[in-house]
C-alpha cells in the first residue's frame, strides 16, 4: 500500500490544557516519577540559593498540544539546560520532543533526553536528540537511575556546573544503591507473614505512608510484614536480592506494589516470586487523585491500567484494588511545583489486608477443615438451564471436580454419582424460576436478622441503593414469611456447598427493569453471599464456567470501592473461576472486578459438520448430474428438476437466493443455480462445528481426541515447517494445486491430480475441489490418528506430524489433569500459573496445556499490524460486497465491537472501523505501540470513505480507552477534511450537517461540533450489556419499537473527546438513523451465532434499532474472520442458514450435546432461544429455519425422549419458544399440525403472548 501521501494524525483523550503557571528558569527538569520530583525538590533545598534556578514539573501534566505550547513559549524559551526523562521513548511524548527540539535550535539550551528506565541499553532516538556529549548523558541518566536525595544533589550540582555556575564544580560520580533490600523489622514471631514489594524510589523520596498503612493493615489482621524495596522486578540484581530475602524469610502471600511484568506474552520468563510458590496479590498506588476515584466510574487511568493490571496479569497476579492515590504533600515555591506523594485511602487498605488474610487462612486450613462454595450460573432464569458455562457440561464437571475434592481429602459427603444425579438435586430445591419455589424442598435458610446485620454493614450507598430499588428484605421473592429468611438455592455437602447463582433481578420487575442498564442486585441475591460468607464460613468460592454475573454487576469498572456491588456481594474472598481458554476479555473482567483466580479450560472439540439427510441427497443427485452429462445427456433435465426441486422444497434454494425451480428451466439458469448450490453443499461440509462439551477436569479421548487435534493442527500456527497447516502441508506433498483451507469455490471442477493415496480412501465420487479437501481431509484425520502412516517423501506433512506428535499431543493429553491440579493449588493457597489466552484452533495452541490463570493481550499495541491487515482486508471485502448486492458504497455503517474479541484478535475490529473511514495506526517501531494514526488519501483507497458508528461493548470501554480515543480522534480528524467532496466524505459531510442543526438549536459552535463528531457509544460507565436478553427472556416486548428503545437507552453514551460516557440518546439515534449497513464479526469458530445471546443481543439488537429508526430494514452483514488470511463478508441471513444447516439440525452435533445429558439438552433449548431472538431483532430468520430445528428436535422421537428424559424443563421451555414464534408471527410451519403438537408438549392450549 503506498501510504506516502497520508496525513499524521494525533490521538487525543479530550483531556483539558493546563497552564503550569511557571516562570522561566535556567534549568527545567521533566519528569513522569513524583519520587523524583520529590528528591530534586529536597537536593535543591540542601543546595542553597546559590543554586541557578530551578523548574521541575511532571510530564503527565503536559500530555495536551496546547500545555506543551504554553509551557515551551513560558518557561523552555528561556531555559539554558532542558532535561527529559522519558518513560518509553519518543513515541510518549512525541509532540513535547518536537517543541524542545524547536526551542534549542533557536536558543541554543542544552537538551538531555534521558530514558525513563534502567534498561542498559541507551534509547538511540533520545540521544541523537539531546545536545550534551555522550558521557553527560550517561551521567545524568544513572544520577536518576540509582536515585535518593544525594545523587539528586549531585545531579544539580553536575547541570548547575554545566551552565557554569560558580561553586558547584565539586559534583560525584552517581553512587549505585541497593537496588533491593529489606524495609523496617523482619518478622519475629510465629504468625504467618505476608511480603510487601515495593518501589525503592518510594523510600528515597519518602513517599511511605502507604507502605506503613498496609503494614499496619496487615498487623491488625494477623500477618506480620516483610516489607522489600526494589528498582524493579526486571532488574536481575534486585531480583536475586529479593529472592535471599524471600528464601530466608518464607512468605505465606506475596503483596506486590510495583507495576509491569517480568514475563511478556511472547516470553514466559518466570518472576521472582514463582519459585515460593504462594499468591501473588497486585495492589495499585493509582496516579490520579483520590476525588477522581471517588466521582468517576473508571476506577483507574489507562496508564495505570496497562502499567499496574495488564502487564502484571502476564506473571500471574492476582489484581485487587487501588489502596493510594497521588496527593499533594507540599508546595516547592523555589521550584515552583506541587510536591506530590501516595496518600493511602484506608477503607482500601483494609480490604487489601482482609483479603490477604483471607488468602492465607485458606493456605493454612487443612484440607479437611476448608470449606468450599461452588457457584453454577443460571440464565435465562429457568429451570432447564441451570448451570450455564459456555463449551462446558457444567453438571459434569462440577461432579470432577467434587471427586477430586474429595481425593485431596476435602469432606464431601453424599457425592452424587455422576452429572444428572446433581442436577436432579439441584432442580429439587429452589431455584430461579419464582412461579416453583413455593412447592420446592427448602434445605438452607438464611434468618433475616443475620442478614439486615450484614446489610448495615454496606456502606450506606449502597444500603440504600437496594433498598430504594427493591424495598425492604421481606418484600424479595424469595423471602419466605411463614419461615422468617430467604429459601437459598443451595445444597450442603459436609464441607463442600454447591449452589446456583441468585438472578439479576430483571424477572422480578421486568416492566420498570428493562430500560436499567445498571439494576442493582436484589435482598435475595445478596443474600445468597451473605450465607456463603457468614454462616457457612467458606475459605473460598468457586464459580464454574463462563460466566456468572456477579462480575457485571454495577460498580467502577475497576478498582473498586465498598460501595461497588461487585465487591459488596463477594467482599474479600478468594475466588476461583473455571473459564473457557478462549474468552480472555470476560475472563479478565472476573480477574479485575471480583479478584478471580482463572483455571483455564479446554474448548469443545470440534469436528466437521459433513453431509446428512437431505444435503446428502442432494450431493448424490448432484454428483448423479455430473456422471450423467459425460454418459447419459437424456437424464440430464429429469435430474436437473428433480434436484432443483429438492433444494426449493428443503430450503437450501431461498438460502441461496436460487430462483424457483419452474423458472431456472433454461440450461444457463440451471446451471448457474446447480453450481451455487454445490459450491454451498461443499462449504456446508467443510465447516467446522462443535461435537459435544468439555468435561473440565477430563481431556478429550478417542475421535474428539483425533478431531480436536486436527483442528489444532489444520491453519498454520507459525513460521516453522512444523507450525504449517497439515492439509496445506499433505496438498504440496501430494502435488496438489489447491489451498484447503480455502472454500470459496470448493465445487469447482478438479482438474488435477488424483493420487492413489487419497482415490482409495473414500469410495465417492471425485469430481470437484471439495472432493479433493474432504479426501485431504480424511487423510490428514487418518494420520493423526495413526491409523495411516506418511510416506516418506512427505517432508512437509511429516514435519507437521511430528509437532503433532511431540507437542500438540501432549499438550491436548494434559489439560484434564493440569485443569484439575490448576484448581486445587488455587484451593491449596498456592500460585496458579498464568498462561496466555486465546482460540486454540485460530493458530493459537500455545494455550494449552490448560489449568492456568489466563492474561490478555498488551492494549498499548492493539491494533496490531496483523490486526490492521485482516481489518483493511475485511473493510474492502463488505464494501465490495454492499456495492455487488445494493448497486452502491455504503455510506454510513454501525459497527459492534466486543472487548474479548479484540482480545483474542488483536483488534481486528478497531482495524476494520479505521479503514473503512480510510485512517490507518502508526506504530513505534521498536515497542509495537500504536502512537497515532495516519489518514489515507482518497487516491489510495480508491472509493468513498464510510462514516462509522462504533457500539462497543461495556468491557471494550473498560480495557481499551485509548482505542475509544484513537477511533474518536481519527474520526474527528477525517471530519475536519475540508477538501474532499461530500459524496466522498461522507463523514465530514454529516458532521458539518449535525453541527450547524446544533448551533440552529442554541448550542456553542465548539461544542455543536465535540456532540456532531461522537462516533463511539456504548453502555453508561459502570453497566454492561446490550439490554436486550432480558426483553427476550421475559417475553416483555412487542413491537420493533421496544426492541429498538431498549437497545438504544442501553447503548445511548458517547464516548471520546473527553466524554467518558455522557448522555447522548438522541445523537445515538441520529447516527443509526442513517445507517445503510450492519455489521458484527467473528474471530473462530469454536462458537457459533446460535451459541450465545451476545449475538443477538449486539447484532440483532442493533439491526433493530436501525430499522425502527430508519424506517427500513438495514443490509446486516456478518465477518467471518476466523481464518485471518482469508476474511469473507457474509449477510447475516447467509451465516444464519449456515449454522442451521451445518450445525443446528445436524444429526452429528445433536448426537455429540446428547452424549452431555442434562447440560446436552440445555444446549439444544438454547439453540432455539437464539434462533428465535435473531427472528424478533434482526428478522433474518426463515420460516423453514424453524422447521428444521422443529423436526430434528421435536419430531424426532430419539431426541425429543432424550431431552423429556435428561432434562424435561428445557424441553417444555423450547416449545415454548416455538409456539411464542408462531404467536408473533415470526414462524409460518409447514406442517399444519405443528400447533396441537406443541400444545400437547406444553400440556394446554397454546399459550398467548
Amino acid at each position: 500500500m503506498h501510504l506516502l501521501a497520508a496525513t499524521p494524525g494525533v490521538v487525543n483523550d479530550g483531556s483539558e490544557a493546563v497552564d503550569l503557571g511557571q516562570d522561566p528558569a535556567d534549568i527545567v527538569v521533566l519528569t513522569a516519577a513524583d519520587t523524583e520530583i520529590a528528591c530534586l525538590s529536597t537536593a535543591r533545598a540542601r543546595l542553597g540559593p546559590g543554586l541557578p534556578a530551578l523548574r521541575l514539573a511532571n510530564l503527565t501534566r503536559l500530555g495536551h498540544h496546547y500545555s506543551v505550547d504554553l509551557y515551551a513559549d513560558a518557561v523552555l524559551s528561556r531555559a539554558r539546560l532542558i532535561v527529559v526523562r522519558l518513560l518509553g521513548g519518543r513515541s510518549y511524548w512525541p509532540h513535547g520532543l518536537d517543541r524542545i527540539t524547536e526551542v534549542a535550535r533557536r536558543t541554543g539550551a542544552l537538551v538531555a533526553l534521558l530514558p525513563g528506565d534502567a534498561h542498559p541499553d541507551p534509547d538511540p532516538d533520545l540521544a541523537e536528540r539531546s545536545t550534551l556529549p555522550a558521557s553527560d548523558l550517561h551521567r545524568l541518566w544513572q544520577y536518576l537511575v540509582h536515585g535518593g536525595v544525594d545523587n539528586a544533589a549531585h545531579f544539580l550540582r553536575r547541570c548547575a556546573d554545566l551552565l557554569g555556575a560558580p561553586g558547584f564544580s565539586d559534583w560525584r560520580e552517581p553512587a549505585p544503591l541497593p537496588p533491593a533490600g529489606r524495609h523496617g523489622p523482619a518478622p519475629a514471631g510465629a504468625r504467618p507473614v505476608a511480603a510487601l514489594v515495593f518501589y525503592r524510589a518510594l523510600a528515597q523520596a519518602g513517599d511511605l505512608a502507604v507502605i506503613e498503612a498496609v503494614r499496619e493493615a496487615l498487623d491488625a489482621e494477623g500477618l506480620d510484614t516483610l516489607a522489600v524495596f526494589v528498582t524493579s522486578l526486571k532488574d536481575p540484581v534486585a531480583a536475586a536480592i529479593l529472592g535471599e530475602v524471600l528464601t530466608e524469610t518464607p512468605p505465606d502471600l506475596i503483596l506486590n506494589l510495583t507495576g509491569f511484568a517480568v514475563a511478556t506474552a511472547a516470553n514466559d520468563r518466570a518472576s521472582p516470586f514463582t519459585a515460593h510458590d504462594v499468591p501473588v496479590i497486585q495492589a495499585v498506588l493509582a496516579s490520579g487523585s483520590a476525588e477522581m476515584w471517588r466521582e468517576g466510574q473508571h476506577g483507574l487511568m489507562a496508564r495505570d491500567i496497562a502499567m499496574a493490571v495488564t502487564l502484571p496479569e502476564m506473571d500471574g497476579r492476582v489484581f485487587s484494588r487501588a489502596i493510594s492515590f497521588k496527593g499533594l504533600h507540599r508546595w516547592d515555591a523555589a521550584s515552583q511545583v506541587d510536591v506530590t506523594g501516595h496518600v493511602p485511602e484506608p477503607d482500601r487498605v483494609a480490604f487489601i489486608a482482609a483479603l490477604c488474610a483471607r488468602w492465607v487462612a485458606l493456605r493454612r486450613t487443612p484440607a479437611s477443615d476448608r470449606r468450599v462454595a461452588i457457584i453454577l450460573a443460571n440464565y435465562p432464569n429457568k429451570d432447564g438451564r441451570l448451570g450455564n458455562g459456555v463449551g462446558l457440561d457444567t453438571p459434569a464437571g462440577t461432579v470432577r471436580v467434587l471427586d477430586a475434592l474429595a481425593e485431596a481429602g476435602y469432606r464431601v459427603d453424599n457425592r452424587p454419582a455422576d452429572g444428572a444425579t446433581l442436577m436432579t438435586h439441584l432442580r429439587a430445591g429452589p431455584t430461579n424460576a419464582l412461579e416453583a419455589r413455593g412447592a420446592r424442598e427448602i434445605r438452607v435458610l438464611l434468618d433475616l436478622e443475620p442478614y439486615r446485620a450484614a446489610l448495615s454493614r454496606l456502606p450506606a450507598e449502597a444500603q440504600a441503593e437496594i433498598i430504594d430499588r427493591w424495598g425492604a428484605p421481606e418484600d424479595d421473592p424469595s423471602f419466605l414469611p411463614a419461615r422468617g429468611g430467604f429459601a437459598l438455592s443451595v445444597m450442603v455437602m459436609g464441607h463442600v456447598a454447591v449452589g446456583i447463582q441468585p438472578a439479576r433481578g430483571y424477572h422480578i420487575d421486568p416492566v420498570s427493569s428493562y430500560h436499567d442498564p445498571a439494576l442493582i442486585p436484589p435482598h435475595g441475591y445478596l443474600a445468597v453471599y451473605v450465607w456463603i460468607r457468614e454462616v457457612f464460613g467458606a475459605h473460598a468460592v468457586v464459580h464454574m464456567g463462563k460466566h456468572g454475573n456477579l462480575e457485571w454487576l454495577p460498580g467502577k469498572s475497576l478498582a473498586l470501592s465498598a460501595a461497588c456491588w461487585p465487591e459488596a456481594v463477594l467482599g474479600p474472598m478468594p475466588h476461583l473461576y473455571p473459564f473457557i481458554v478462549n474468552d480472555p476479555g470476560e475472563g479478565s473482567q472476573a480477574k479485575r472486578r471480583a479478584q478471580a483466580v482463572i483455571i483455564d479450560h479446554l474448548t469443545p472439540p470440534l469436528t466437521r459438520a459433513e453431509s446428512y439427510g437431505p444435503l446428502r441427497d442432494l450431493e448424490r443427485l448432484v454428483d448423479e448430474y455430473h456422471e450423467a452429462a459425460g454418459v447419459d445427456p437424456r437424464r440430464l433435465r429429469v435430474l436437473r428438476e428433480e434436484i432443483l426441486s429438492l433444494a426449493e422444497t428443503s430450503g437450501l434454494a431461498a438460502d441461496l437466493g436460487l430462483p424457483p425451480a419452474r423458472e431456472a428451466a433454461c440450461d444457463e439458469g440451471a446451471a448457474e443455480a446447480l453450481a451455487a448450490l454445490d459450491n454451498h453443499l461443499c462449504e456446508l461440509k467443510e465447516l467446522q462445528i462443535r461435537d459435544g462439551l468439555h468435561v473440565f477436569g477430563v481431556s478429550p479421548d478417542g475421535e474428539q481426541r483425533t478431531d480436536l487435534l486436527l483442528a489444532l493442527a489444520r491453519p498454520p500456527r507459525g513460521d516453522r515447517p512444523g507450525d504449517a497447516s497439515l492439509i496445506r502441508a499433505l496438498a504440496e506433498d501430494l502435488g496438489l494445486d489447491v489451498d484447503p483451507l480455502d472454500t470459496a469455490d470448493l465445487g469447482r471442477p478438479w482438474t488435477g491430480p488424483r493420487p492413489t493415496v487419497l482415490a482409495d480412501l473414500l469410495s465417492d465420487p471425485w469430481r470437484s475441489a471439495g472432493d479433493t479437501v474432504e479426501r485431504l481431509e480424511a487423510l490428514a484425520r487418518a494420520l493423526v490418528a495413526g491409523a495411516a502412516a506418511p510416506d516418506p517423501v512427505w517432508t512437509a506433512s511429516r514435519a507437521v506430524l511430528d509437532h503433532v506428535r511431540a507437542v500438540l499431543t501432549p499438550a491436548v493429553d494434559a489439560c484434564g489433569g493440569r485443569e484439575i491440579a490448576g484448581l486445587l493449588a488455587g484451593l491449596d493457597g498456592r500460585f496458579v500459573p498464568p498462561g496466555p489466552s486465546g482460540a486454540p484452533t485460530r493458530g493459537k495452541p500455545d494455550v494449552l496445556p490448560t489449568g492456568r490463570n489466563f492474561f490478555s493481550v498488551d492494549g498499548r499495541r492493539v491494533p496490531t499490524p496483523a490486526a490492521w491487515t485482516l481489518g483493511w482486508r475485511a473493510a474492502t471485502l463488505l464494501i465490495e460486497r454492499h456495492a455487488r448486492d445494493h448497486g452502491d458504497w455504503p455510506r454510513a455503517v454501525a459497527l459492534s465491537a466486543w472487548g474479548t474479541a479484540n482480545m483474542r484478535t488483536g483488534g481486528d475490529d478497531i482495524a476494520q472501523a479505521l479503514a473503512l473511514m480510510g485512517a490507518r495506526p502508526q506504530w513505534e517501531p521498536a515497542s509495537g505501540r500504536v502512537v497515532g494514526f495516519e489518514i489515507l488519501p482518497l487516491s489510495v483507497l480508491d472509493r468513498p470513505r464510510v462514516d462509522v458508528t462504533l457500539r462497543i461493548s461495556g468491557f471494550f470501554r473498560d480495557a481499551f480507552p485509548a482505542q475509544v480515543d484513537l477511533v474518536d480522534s481519527a474520526a474527528r480528524a477525517i471530519a475536519a477534511l475540508e477538501d474532499e467532496p461530500p459524496d466522498l466524505n461522507p463523514l465530514a459531510a454529516r458532521v458539518r450537517a449535525d453541527a450547524a442543526r446544533l448551533e440552529r438549536e442554541g448550542v456553542a459552535p465548539d461544542e455543536a461540533r465535540r456532540r456532531a463528531g461522537h462516533r463511539v457509544f456504548g453502555a453508561r460507565p459502570g453497566a454492561y450489556g446490550a439490554g436486550l436478553q432480558a426483553l427476550i427472556d421475559e417475553k416483555g416486548w412487542e413491537t420493533d419499537a421496544d426492541l429498538a428503545a431498549a437497545y438504544v437507552a442501553w447503548g445511548g453514551y458517547a464516548y471520546g473527546d473527553g466524554a467518558a460516557g455522557t448522555t447522548a440518546r438522541d445523537l445515538f439515534e441520529s447516527r443509526l438513523a442513517r445507517v445503510d449497513a450492519v455489521i458484527h464479526n467473528q474471530d473462530n469458530r469454536e462458537h457459533d451465532i446460535l451459541d450465545s445471546d451476545d449475538y443477538y443481543q449486539f447484532a440483532g439488537g442493533l439491526t433493530a434499532a436501525v430499522r425502527t429508526l430508519s424506517g427500513q430494514q438495514p443490509a446486516v452483514y456478518h465477518g467471518d474472520h476466523s481464518r485471518p488470511e482469508s476474511p469473507r463478508a457474509r449477510t447475516l441471513d447467509e451465516e444464519i442458514a449456515r449454522v442451521v444447516r451445518a450445525r443446528a439440525a445436524n444429526p452429528k452435533w445433536i448426537a455429540g450435546v446428547m452424549r452431555h445429558g442434562y447440560k446436552g439438552a440445555f444446549e439444544i433449548a438454547a439453540t432455539v432461544d437464539y434462533l428465535f431472538a435473531f427472528a424478533a431483532t434482526a428478522r433474518c430468520v426463515k420460516d423453514h429455519h424453524f422447521d428444521l430445528l422443529f423436526d430434528a428436535y421435536l419430531e424426532d422421537e430419539a431426541v425429543r425422549d432424550f431431552m423429556q428424559g435428561a432434562n424435561p424443563d428445557a424441553l417444555r421451555e423450547m416449545a415454548s419458544r416455538f409456539q411464542e414464534a408462531l404467536d408473533r408471527g415470526l414462524w409460518k410451519p409447514r406442517r399444519n399440525d405443528t400447533e396441537p403438537r406443541l400444545a400437547a408438549l406444553l400440556g394446554d392450549e397454546p399459550e398467548a403472548t
